[in-house]
């Protein structure tokens, strides 16, 4: 029987989002229902903790140093080939209904496809997809949700205005008047997660039971800006929110935190340094109130139950055609979000469990037998595309460097699975950075950095996660730490593959 794939994907979401990760706050049981049926990661890191390499890699089973996809604003050729095409090539319908960011928003039309096929009345194909219908979590002019929010002239322009002269827009129609907290009067079902949910179920109505299928569904939530139906604000009260368990209201805390951690995590709280354009630069962490990060996380929150009940609605969907039987199911992010952690918001080169440490779930089809599992071992989305590729029952592409995800820890073992990598370069004129991840089975986490415009590239970050969960002790100069540090430095540019020889054009922001 060949087998169905529903790939899942949020943006910017915690793994202690989710009730089956521990979450307390929202509501997420359709999701915690795919993880008690099937297999739960408990440690899955992305290759990057920003959008665009991290979708690179999903889509080609590659490290970042592969693809090339250093940062936002990198786009690959349309021409290079994908576990898309991989699939289209040996049978399957492809399609993307959501978010695909493979190329830069606010890069020009006539330069990326993305951003002038809705005004073409286009939806593909492209990049190995048969059909894409495009959405966003910000009008940028382009989006196929774009158009179809022109029917809606005054809902439209109650969205958050994310995009001024100044860069990032940091207003505030929130309680606390927190950064991009937005509620809106819009009635939820035009909001873009239940667009989203809608036009998968539309696609999907379009395909038969004698080929199989691969569809990307992908929520722009929950990531900012917190524009959420104001409908939904019932559902969590922000005073009723915990602050989490990384943020302090006594400002001494925070920063003895931070002074643990190399220069940048210090100056992007106080203001003092600048180091990538993933914050609003008007943006000053240390200015947060209390409440206005609890504001934040019951608006991140809400925005989460609403994507758990749009999974729900599909997983209806494919109920009601008697799928189930035969669809493997996988529900994954790009990136976490700090949500108050150390006192930061938004993402940027920081190696922390917050931006890398995953959701990551598959529920195998119910014809492949495989019992419910949690697995510890490093797994990441490097390893995606070879698991699509084993459950069509097809060899992968030589470019994937990943392996097939294992089914329980006991193959884990099996599969020698040690370590996961992560890498950032970015480079804004003369600020670059420049960090090296290297997480071990046995709970140390290793960032080597880089030289830069800031570091000599003799810094680096070294925690033991199994005594130090919170990464509070930065063991990177600990004499005691000496020998493991440099075991895992030397380990991790071994696994590391060559840096591809052309580097691609930067054309945008983001």
């Amino acid at each position: 029987m060949t087998r169905n794939i529903l790939l899942i994907t949020t943006d910017q979401m915690r793994y202690d989002a989710l009730g089956c990760n521990g979450g307390k706050i929202a509501n997420t049981k359709n999701i915690d229902q795919l993880s008690s049926e099937g297999i739960n990661y408990q440690r899955a890191h992305n290759q990057n903790v920003v959008c665009m390499p991290a979708r690179a890699t999903i889509m080609t089973g590659q490290h970042v140093r592969s693809h090339g996809v250093l940062m936002n604003g990198m786009s690959m050729p349309e021409e290079r080939h994908t576990i898309a095409h991989h699939l289209k090539d040996h049978g399957y319908n492809t399609a993307l209904l959501g978010k695909a960011h493979f190329e830069p928003w606010l890069g020009s039309p006539e330069d990326f496809f993305e951003n002038r096929m809705a005004s073409e009345n286009s939806t593909g194909p492209h990049r190995g997809f048969d059909h894409m219908e495009l959405a966003n979590h910000f009008f940028e002019g382009h989006s196929h949700y774009d158009k179809y929010m022109d029917a809606y002239p005054e809902q439209k322009k109650a969205f958050y205005p994310m995009v001024t002269n100044k860069g990032q827009n940091t207003a505030s129609k929130g309680a606390t008047g927190a950064t991009q907290v937005w509620p809106m009067d819009i009635p939820r079902d035009i909001y873009h997660t239940d667009w989203v949910a809608q036009r998968t179920k539309s696609w999907l109505g379009t395909q038969s039971s004698d080929k199989p299928w691969f569809c990307w569904m992908s929520f722009p939530d929950p990531h900012h800006p917190w524009d959420i139906p104001a409908s939904e604000l019932h559902r969590i009260n922000w005073k009723d929110v915990p602050l989490p368990r990384l943020y302090s209201e006594n400002r001494s805390q925070l920063e003895s935190w931070l002074n643990e951690k190399p220069a940048h995590w210090r100056g992007y709280f106080d203001g003092s340094l600048w180091t990538n354009l993933e914050s609003p630069r008007e943006f000053v962490p240390a200015d947060m109130t209390a409440d206005q990060v609890r504001e934040i996380n019951a608006m991140t929150h809400i925005e989460n139950e609403l994507i758990d009940e749009a999974v729900g609605d599909v997983i209806g969907f494919l109920h009601s055609k008697q799928w189930m039987k035969n669809t493997d199911i996988f529900f994954t992010t790009d990136h976490g979000e700090l949500q108050g952690d150390f006192g930061l918001l938004f993402k940027g080169p920081y190696h922390v469990d917050a931006l890398m440490h995953l959701p990551f779930i598959w529920k195998p089809a119910e014809a492949a037998n495989i019992s419910p599992a949690e697995v510890a071992s490093p797994v990441g989305h490097v390893d995606l595309a070879s698991t699509f590729c084993a459950i069509a029952g097809i060899s992968p592409p030589d470019y994937c460097e990943g392996k097939p995800l294992p089914t329980s820890e006991d193959e884990a073992v099996q599969q020698e699975r040690e370590i996961v990598l992560t890498q950032w370069d970015s480079e804004h004129g003369h600020i670059d950075m420049h960090l090296k991840s290297i997480y071990h089975r046995d709970g140390f986490l290793c960032t080597a950095y880089e030289k830069s415009h800031l570091y000599d590239g003799t810094e680096g970050e070294l925690y033991d996660m199994k005594e130090d969960p919170d990464q509070l002790r930065n063991l990177w100069s600990d004499p005691g730490y000496a020998v493991h540090r440099t075991e895992l430095t030397d380990r991790l540019y071994a696994s590391l593959p060559e840096e591809t020889t052309e580097k691609l054009p930067r054309k945008a922001p983001v």
